[in-house]
Parts: C-alpha cells; structure tokens; sequence
C-alpha cells in the first residue's frame, strides 16, 4: 500500500460517553450518552508527538506515545498505509475514568476517526466496520465502541471468519421518552480487575432468565420503555461482582426495589437507571444517591463519533 496523503488541517471530533453490559446485555448491549469528550489532531512537518490534556483524568493521562488516544491515532494510521513525521493532540475530557462510562472506548473511536479523516480517501480505505474492528481489538470486545461509533443502543457481537474474529454491530433507535440517570460515585474500578471476578459457569436457570431479558430489552429499548425495569434484570454478572462495589451494589439493589430500571454500568462502579420521567422526577431521582453518588441526568446520544 502506497503512504497516504495527509490533510494539512486539524480535524476535531467529539464522541459519546457509553454505558455497556446493559442490564442481561453483558459484552453485546450498549448505550451512548450525551456526554462526549473532544479531541483535535493536526499533522506535523517536523518529527514529534505534541500532547495537551485537559479535564477528567488530565493529571494521570500520559503525555506520550502510551496516551491511548494517540495509541487509536497511530494503529489508525498504519491501517492507511503509514504515519505522518510528526501529529500534535489536543484532548478536552468529560467523561470519567474508570467509572464505567467508557472513557476508553471514546479515546478509541476518537483516535481511528481521526486517523481516518486526517488521510486523503481514509473514508474509502477504512470502512465503519474495518474501524470497529480495529477498535474492537484494542479494546478486546466491541460493545463499548460499538455505541461509541455509532450512537443510540447498540448490539454487538463476534463471528469466526477464516479463523479470525470479526466484530459487527447494529444500531437500534432508542425510544425518545427514554432519559438515564448516571449515579457516578469518586471510586473507580479497573474493568481488568472486575473480569477476574466473573465464573467460569452459570447456573442453567439464570442462563435461561437472562437470555429472556435480553431479548426482552431490545423490544423495551425501542418501542416499550414501560418494560425496562423487568428487562434490565440480570442474572449473569453484576451479583458476583458486588464485592468490588458494595455501595454501588447497595443502591442499585435499593433503586430497583424501588421499581427503578437501574443497573451497574459497564465493570462498574458507576449505576445507571433508564427512566421516562420529567425533569421534576429526574431531580427526585437524583437524590436518591445521597452524597456518595453524584447523580447526572443524561440523554441518549442518537449519533456516534461526530467530525466538527
């Protein structure tokens, strides 16, 4: 493939904040938010990596080739042939890290779409799926980025081809009386550290009520939002991670028993609840964190990834 031909100007794109595992949907379903961190990258003339970072996590996020967004910016690039002399990255962050709100996958998808619009005919090179891919193998699964990309509710899933995994996804449109409230507690929780708690086996029942739940959700998710609180039920991971998070745990128990459709955001700690309340009834719902939880109405973003 012959090196690519870079664009002089800077590109900035802005990309949701996510929210996986929703409810049954563990590794496949996700949400993206209306909360979304900007990142800008320019090609340079000379040799270099020049980074800035700016609001959540500015202080432990690394000003060098380790930086993930710049990590997502160079294997963008070499998918397209090859890396300019020198690229200069500016990132202004909103989402959390570490809360269960897919930072990562923002600074994913935000570093291959770059690459891709940084590139002459990058668009015609790397398709939205090859994008996936890439970001899938970065993040080691694809639901994350799958809504980061794409926006809405996303299904995302694995097939076998010629030996190799291939990540897809699908976008599913989100009923618009639906609204989430983030319950964002200061601890945080490496979602490495969360997997380690998960079995290796299930009983058959819980597999059975979670299959139905799932496939339950995706009708609430789009056209029934009154049966998201039964559909968000989970039986296959959140309980045996309740350790790792015990107050989290706590208010999602004490929020469902409520009838509130809540459950644990992505590895966690942060609860997310799907409501159709007004603004009155989501400031009600708000306090239900108390002071150990701030509590963020937030509204389902319909797009993904979007160049500005």
């Amino acid at each position: 493939m012959a090196k690519p031909t870079f664009k002089a100007n800077p590109i900035q794109v802005q990309v949701p904040a996510t929210s996986a595992n929703v409810g049954p949907g563990f590794d496949s379903i996700a949400l993206a938010f209306a909360m979304h961190d900007r990142y800008v990258a320019q090609v340079l003339d000379e040799p270099g990596l020049d980074i800035d970072v700016t609001g959540e996590g500015a202080d432990d996020v690394p000003r060098t080739d380790k930086n993930l967004l710049v990590k997502a910016i160079y294997k963008g690039f070499d998918f397209l042939g090859g890396r300019p002399k020198g690229v200069a990255v500016r990132a202004l962050n909103v989402i959390p890290h570490g809360r269960g709100l897919g930072s990562s996958a923002s600074a994913i998808i935000g570093g291959l779409v770059l690459a891709r619009a940084l590139v002459l005919t990058g668009t015609d090179k790397m398709s939205d799926e090859a994008l996936l891919n890439l970001a899938s193998e970065m993040e080691g699964h694809p639901d994350n980025v799958a809504a980061a990309l794409y926006g809405g509710a996303t299904v995302a899933w694995k097939d076998i081809v010629n030996g190799k995994e291939v990540a897809h996804a699908i976008q599913i449109p989100v009923d618009l009386r639906i609204r989430a409230m983030a319950f964002i507690p200061s601890t945080t929780l490496a979602t490495k550290k969360a997997r380690t708690l998960l079995p290796a086996s299930i009983p058959f029942a819980d597999a059975q009520r979670n299959s139905t739940n799932t496939a339950l959700l995706m009708h609430a998710l789009t056209i029934r939002p009154d049966l998201l609180f039964s559909a968000t039920a989970d039986f296959l991971h959140q309980s045996y991670r309740s350790d790792a998070m015990p107050a989290s745990f706590a208010l999602m128990t004490k929020l469902r028993a409520a009838g509130v459709a809540a459950f644990i955001s992505g590895a966690g700690p942060t609860v997310m609840a799907l409501h159709t309340g007004d603004q009155e009834e989501s400031e009600q719902l708000a306090r239900a964190g108390g002071a150990t939880f701030e509590g963020k109405s937030l509204e389902i973003a319909p797009r993904g990834a979007s160049l500005l």
